[in-house]
């Protein structure tokens, strides 16, 4: 029968501190593991995980009521289908959020069927769905029909998604007039550019 080598045995008194980095120093408190961030919930109507509220630059409330902004906004064309104008403007938020805009400063309009947001917060009652736009903390929905009375934010993405001509006709300058620095159209170029002219 072959010999089996016995382990050593180290009393309890010789181990010393369990984790003992190089140099003698004892160990800090462990540091957390680096990985994603645990994500916002999603909300009704939005797919996927938005930024958490501290990666996002913090910002006051919007002003309710008409404001001149100082400056012409600079104006985006997407150019998407009727169907699929919803889903660009989807994207076009969720880039500037994922870019660093605060929630608070965007605004979206739609011109046909409301926002799958709007119409949950709608289903609250009208008090609530603007108490969370005078609010001005998150990304707020607004059908065409209602947008005159919402404030101007920095940034406005109107979402071409069907309507009459002249709700289209109306939505598209009411918005321009809404925005302060940028606004994002997401529809049909022909159409987009023979209301707010040429160039766009």
């Amino acid at each position: 029968m072959p010999l089996i080598p016995e382990e050593p045995q180290i009393h309890e008194s010789a181990q010393g501190p369990r984790a003992t980095p190089a140099g003698g120093r004892t160990a800090p408190n462990p540091r957390p593991v680096p990985g994603p961030r645990p994500a916002a919930p999603a909300r009704p109507g939005r797919p996927g995980a938005r930024p958490t509220p501290a990666q996002r630059a913090t910002r006051e409330p919007a002003k309710t009521g008409p404001s001149t902004p100082s400056a012409t906004p600079q104006i985006q064309l997407i150019p998407a289908s009727v169907e699929g104008a919803l889903d660009t403007a989807e994207e076009a938020v969720d880039l500037l959020l994922d870019s660093g805009r605060a929630p608070g400063d965007v605004l979206v309009i739609t011109t046909g069927e409301p926002h799958p947001w709007a119409a949950h917060e709608l289903s609250f009652g009208e008090t609530a769905y603007w108490a969370q736009h005078d609010a001005g903390d998150d990304v707020f929905y607004a059908d065409a029909s209602v947008a005159s009375r919402a404030a101007a934010r920095p940034v406005v993405v109107v979402a071409v998604n069907g309507g009459a001509d002249g709700s289209v006709a109306s939505a598209l300058p009411l918005a321009l007039g809404r925005a302060g620095a940028l606004l994002i159209v997401c529809g049909d170029p022909k159409q987009i550019d023979s209301v707010l002219g040429a160039g766009v």
